[in-house]
């Protein structure tokens, strides 16, 4: 007899466990931003690290996604499935956390090579575990409000970054004069090894309910979301279902299929705008609108704490009223207005640099909303795993790229206003070609009906 798929509660269920582990990877990540202040003198702690060696401990983040890990790494997710592949990587990700933990609490002289090789292992495999928590959510909301359920993880793992921004400058509180110890360094380290073992097993937890789901043994039919008045369907295979094994040779297809490109293009584009943005947000908002640094950290913690609210909600639009381009469209014009100000608004007056984070808020939201479940409308359910990691790796090249465009051209100005402007300039220009990109993809929607791109997704 056919396993029956579990009702609408239990997607829930797991979609809970599975925002755990990017919560706890988001807040890892983020932990030192709103303390790095620790490691402008390295006589400042124990550790003895300065500002070179902290720029080259967060850098190793990407190394090994943008040399071709990420993308290998997505085929693997396709070949071997989520179970398998996700589990490598999630646990790749609580290891990499466990060695940049054992460098800060050990302080041995070889401390922020061993973090910088942690961070690496952390970076893939978070990544990893992000594109399997995405395909994941696509196969168990199908049918169902994907949008929403996408909304929401993107929103609870944001707010990892926001509590990281809030919580970190609590447990290390700042001291003038005080020569901060290892332990004292390392407590958001600590706390942020706390989230991740709680996420491991959360994520042990969803691989139960995944399995029982969705049998090993391959079936014809595709299971879909079930209503309250619509029977669960036969479970298929954990990744294949009527489409066939994957092929090596899908990889082309993923490729050379154009709305593929289209949606890379507006992610690397958009995203850069904004993650740049916030890389630098101090050396922007402080000499534009000649506000304090600490005021210029609230005013950018608007980004997270906007979308922890709104792109659920914008999530649930997409599912109920659809015309996801549409949104698309809109939130690249709200980003472009925000960066308009950011660049052209009178300098020295902080309404704008308030009003410009509002618009870059929504913006963040609306996109992501719209752009990360239109990807199963466009490529077969078997390669989502590699076409995520294809996206996310472009997307990551191009934060790499406009990361060192950006420093490069604060790094000519004198810190003044003018350096700001220039800069800003740039993100422009980003904005400009991700909303040419978002018309493009929208009217691919409507000469290619049967895509679905605009249709509601219950």
């Amino acid at each position: 007899m056919a396993r029956r798929i579990p009702g609408r509660s239990a997607c829930w269920i797991a979609l809970a466990c599975l925002v755990v582990p990017m919560f706890a990877s988001y807040f890892f990540d983020d932990m030192f931003s709103s303390i790095s202040y620790l490691f402008e003198d390295p006589s400042r702690t124990v550790l003895g690290w300065d500002a070179v060696g902290y720029g080259l401990y967060t850098s190793g983040y990407s190394v090994l996604c943008v040399f071709g890990g990420l993308v290998v790494c997505g085929i693997l997710l396709d070949k071997w499935g989520v179970r398998v592949t996700g589990s490598i990587f999630v646990g790749m990700m609580v290891l990499g956390a466990a060695i940049v933990l054992y460098a800060l609490l050990s302080g041995v002289s070889w401390s922020l090579q061993a973090a910088y090789v942690g961070c690496m292992l952390f970076g893939l495999g978070s990544e990893i575990a992000g594109t399997a928590v995405t395909r994941s959510i696509a196969r168990w909301f199908r049918g169902g409000p994907m949008a929403l359920a996408m909304g929401l993880q993107l929103a609870i793992a944001r707010l990892g970054t926001a509590l990281a921004l809030v919580l970190s400058p609590r447990l290390v509180a700042e001291q003038a004069g005080h020569v901060y110890t290892l332990a004292e360094t390392a407590r958001p380290a600590v706390f942020g090894m706390g989230l991740m073992a709680a996420g491991l097993i959360l994520w042990a937890v969803f691989v139960a309910l995944d399995a029982r789901r969705f049998p090993a043994a391959p079936r014809r039919s595709v299971p879909v979301m079930p209503g309250p008045d619509r029977a669960a369907a036969p479970a298929s295979g954990e990744e294949t279902g009527d489409e066939g094994p994957f092929r090596f040779s899908d990889v082309l297809k993923v490729l050379g299929n154009k709305n593929f490109w289209l949606l890379a293009l507006l992610c690397v584009l958009f995203y850069s705008s904004i993650i740049a943005f916030k890389k630098f947000a101090g050396a922007i908002l402080v000499p534009r609108f000649g506000i304090p640094a600490q005021a210029a950290g609230w005013m950018v913690s608007m980004l997270p704490f906007a979308t922890v609210v709104f792109a659920p909600l914008f999530g649930l639009l997409v599912d109920v009223r659809g015309k996801g381009t549409r949104w698309m469209v809109l939130g690249a014009v709200l980003a472009l207005l925000a960066h308009l100000l950011l660049a052209f608004a009178p300098a020295g007056v902080p309404f704008y640099g308030y009003l410009s984070m509002v618009f870059l808020g929504f913006g963040y939201s609306l996109v992501p909303a719209a752009l990360w479940p239109s990807v199963p409308k466009i490529v077969p359910d078997k390669v989502l795993g590699t076409t995520y990691s294809l996206i996310y790796w472009v997307q990551n090249l191009g934060l790499l790229t406009f990361k060192m465009l950006a420093g490069v051209i604060l790094g000519r100005s004198d810190g003044s206003d003018g350096g700001a402007v220039s800069v800003e300039l740039m993100f422009t220009a980003l904005c400009i070609a991700a909303l040419v990109i978002a018309l493009l993809f929208a009217r691919t929607s409507d000469r290619h009906p049967a895509l679905a791109l605009d249709r509601p997704n219950r």
